[in-house]
Parts: C-alpha cells; sequence; structure tokens
C-alpha cells in the first residue's frame, strides 16, 4: 500500500533532520538520514514516494557526496524486492538518473547487447570521482575494458587502460590509513565485492594480454605473464605458475630479438623454478647459444609441448604462432651466419637454413630492411657481404681521422712545392 499522511509526516521529520546535518557537514548523520527515509517508504511500500525521495534527496542544495553514494547502494538492495517489473522499472530508471548510467549495463550484457553496455559504462569517468575507493575505481576501469574488448574496440580499449598505472598495484597497503576528521572528504571502503588490489593487477594483466593478442605483441604479452608470475598467490603454487612460465617462454621465443627480449630472456634462464620444465630450458638454451638450430628437429622435439598448451592455463598461443616461431628461428639462423661468415654466397645460406635461394633472400632482404643486421648482397655472382652496424660515433671519428689525414697531406704537398719554387728561383738568380 502506499504511503498517507502519516508516511509523509515521518518523512518531513526526517527531511529536517537530513537538512540540519547536511548544512552542519556531519557525514554520518546526512548518510543515516537519507537512509532512513529510503528504509521507511520500502517497509510501507510506498514505490512512488521511494522514487520521489531519491531525486529529491541527490538534488538537494549542497548535497554531500558520500550521502547520495549512500542513498544509491541503499535502494540498490530494494531491486530484488519490488512487487512486480513495472515498479522494478521504475526504479532502475531512477536509479539510471542518479548513478549516470551505471545501472543498466548488467541488464544490457545479459541480454547480449554489449556494445550498447559498453557505451553506458563509458559515459562515466570514473577516476574523477575523488570519495571512491581506489580498488573500486580501478574495478570499474577494467570493467570498461573488458567490454569494449568484448566488443573487438581494441583502440578505446587500450584508451581506458592507460588510465590505470602499473605502478599503483605495487602500493604497500600494509600501512596505516589517517584516521579522517568529521566533515573530511571520506575516501570510501571498498564494497566486499569488489577484488583485492593482487586480483586487481591479475585482471589487469589479463585484459591487456587479450589486447596484445589481437596484435601479436608477443614481446608485451610475455611481459604480461611476467607481470602475473610476480604475484605472491601465482608463485606459492606450481599449479598456478608453471603454466604461467611455460607461456613466457613461448612468447619469449616468439618475440623478435631487440635489446629487451634479449634482458628477459637471459633473466628468465638465471629462473631456478626452469629445472621443474627442463624441456623449455632447453629450448631458452638453443636460442640463446650462437649455433644454428635445425628447425625440423626442433619442431619435432617440442611439437607435443606446443600442441599441449591449449589445454594449459591462459590458453593456445595463436593461429599463428607455430608459423612465428619457424620465422623466429630462421632469423636466429641468419643472425649466427652473420657473425661466423664475412662473405657467403646465397646458395651457401640456403643450405644452412634448409630453404630455397628464394626463401633465403627473401627472409635476409626482411632483416636487412628492419634493421636486425647490416648486409648487402651481390645478386649477379651470388654473394652476401655482412657488416658490423657502425656506430654513430665511431663513423664521426673515422670521417675526423679521414679529414685530418687530408689536411696533413695538403699541409705537406703546399710545403714541398714552396720548397721547389724557392730553389726554382735561386738557380735562376745564379
Amino acid at each position: 500500500m502506499e504511503g498517507g499522511s502519516d508516511l509523509d509526516a515521518q518523512i518531513e521529520k526526517l527531511l529536517n533532520v537530513e537538512k540540519q546535518m547536511r548544512l552542519s557537514g556531519d557525514v554520518a548523520g546526512t548518510r543515516k538520514a537519507v537512509t532512513d527515509i529510503l528504509e521507511l517508504c520500502f517497509k510501507a511500500g510506498a514505490w512512488k514516494t521511494l522514487n520521489d525521495q531519491i531525486l529529491v534527496l541527490s538534488k538537494r542544495r549542497g548535497q554531500l557526496k558520500q550521502a547520495v553514494t549512500a542513498l544509491v547502494q541503499q535502494a540498490m538492495q530494494y531491486i530484488d524486492q519490488t512487487p512486480d517489473l513495472e515498479t522494478r522499472i521504475e526504479l532502475i530508471k531512477t536509479l539510471n538518473n542518479v548513478s549516470a548510467g551505471k545501472i543498466y549495463v548488467e541488464i544490457k550484457e545479459e541480454q547480449g547487447l554489449i556494445a550498447e553496455a559498453a557505451d553506458l559504462m563509458q559515459e562515466t569517468a570514473v577516476e574523477t570521482f575523488g570519495a571512491m575507493a581506489k580498488t573500486e575505481k580501478i574495478a570499474f576501469i577494467l570493467e570498461q575494458v573488458r567490454l569494449c574488448e568484448d566488443r573487438q574496440d581494441y583502440v578505446r580499449a587500450q584508451i581506458l587502460s592507460r588510465k590505470i598505472s602499473p605502478r599503483v598495484f605495487d602500493v604497500d597497503t600494509s600501512k596505516e590509513k589517517k584516521k579522517p576528521k568529521e566533515g573530511d572528504n571520506v575516501v570510501e571502503e571498498a564494497p566486499a565485492d569488489v577484488p583485492s588490489l593482487l586480483e586487481l593487477k591479475r585482471i589487469y594483466y589479463e585484459l591487456m594480454i587479450r589486447y596484445y593478442s589481437h596484435n601479436n605483441d608477443y614481446l608485451e604479452i610475455c611481459r604480461c605473464y611476467k607481470a602475473i608470475y610476480e604475484i605472491p598467490s601465482v608463485k606459492e603454487d606450481p599449479a598456478q605458475w608453471i603454466p604461467i612460465l611455460r607461456k613466457i617462454c613461448w612468447y619469449l621465443v616468439l618475440s623478435p630479438y631487440d635489446p629487451m627480449q634479449s634482458s628477459l630472456l637471459n633473466s628468465t634462464l638465471e629462473d631456478k623454478n626452469l629445472s621443474e620444465i627442463p624441456n623449455f630450458r632447453l629450448l631458452l638454451k638453443q636460442v640463446v647459444t650462437m649455433e644454428v638450430i635445425q628447425w625440423t628437429t626442433l619442431w619435432n622435439k617440442f611439437k607435443d609441448e606446443f600442441e599441449n598448451e591449449k589445454n594449459m592455463l591462459g590458453g593456445s598461443l595463436g593461429d599463428k604462432a607455430a608459423e612465428d616461431l619457424k620465422q623466429r628461428i630462421i632469423e636466429h639462423n641468419i643472425l649466427v651466419v652473420s657473425k661466423y661468415y664475412s662473405r657467403v654466397t646465397l646458395k651457401r645460406l640456403a643450405e644452412l637454413l634448409c630453404l630455397s635461394i628464394q626463401e633465403a633472400e627473401k627472409h635476409l632482404s626482411e632483416m636487412v630492411v628492419s634493421k636486425a643486421l647490416v648486409a648487402k648482397i651481390d645478386r649477379p655472382i651470388g654473394i652476401i657481404c655482412f657488416r658490423t652496424a657502425k656506430d654513430s660515433n665511431n663513423v664521426l671519428n673515422s670521417w675526423a681521422t679521414n679529414l685530418e689525414k687530408l689536411l696533413d697531406l695538403v699541409e705537406k704537398s703546399c710545403h714541398q712545392i714552396h720548397k721547389e719554387t724557392m730553389v726554382h728561383k735561386t738557380a735562376l738568380k745564379v
């Protein structure tokens, strides 16, 4: 039954209390007053009055953010207890107006309307909410990122993910917080259903793995797995860290050579946990060692491990992974050849790589274009010349030395000419 004059009188009395508390800056008192008003309407079954009071209380002059938060959280508990669908929709609409659209997100997602759910979430810039708990903000942004990835909007997912600095997960949460003074802009405690900071760290890096997998950015995927691997709860459980360490090894081998990849590879080789998966230690050792790797031998040895990866935590390595692995082994072999030979025939290079001459030339050219090595091909006679890349300082020093020699030679030549001229003049005078 809807409320009568008695309910109105009680609400009016509580509204006066709420006004006094709000004007005096009493946060706790204001929060209690607004929640008491809603509780009164709910117990009386006055749903229309409840909706009206939510709007009135949220729009009162100088209303405290903490009071609005408490009001929304209280009303959220009543959604499942509404007598019919029409009443439930009206309550959701009211809360939607107050809380900038967040209430509809789960409903939209349940209906399979991922794009609409993502649009609703993106309307809220949660990072600007000063009184909201840090973990709750991070959880909200991560949910925005997840919905964008579900709709395959990877550009927006990247933009949203940049709102979270990875350093925030390394903050020491053990330090005691100072007790806020009454009336201060209090930072709320995160609700019980919000994951802890370390759990959010894992969710963040799992979402980033999804993003980087879209671009096949193997090195960044490896770094994300490395961050998950360092989480204490993961490192203490072999059932969790073994599949992750396997992924780290695979993605290291799949990554094109560069200084960061080399550094990560060497640091991973020093990890004592690799002794638990000796095959992967052998794989990394082969990639580090400057010796030609026979692709067929390697693939036969690790094919079962590669296929088994789909049954591991994190799933399979991707559609292009086997093809890219072969490409990395070819690149490794070309680098090895360039270390041992200054000049080699294209035919001999093709034999060492177990490729046709055309394929060997193609892979070598791609590495030269990407500046992985310096080489020149004399195609008519089929000879490759490998040169070490010169540092800019060395080039400048070489030029300076050459100029110095040239000027010295000019000076000596001038001296000799002048000497000959003087001798010639003396001879004429005699």
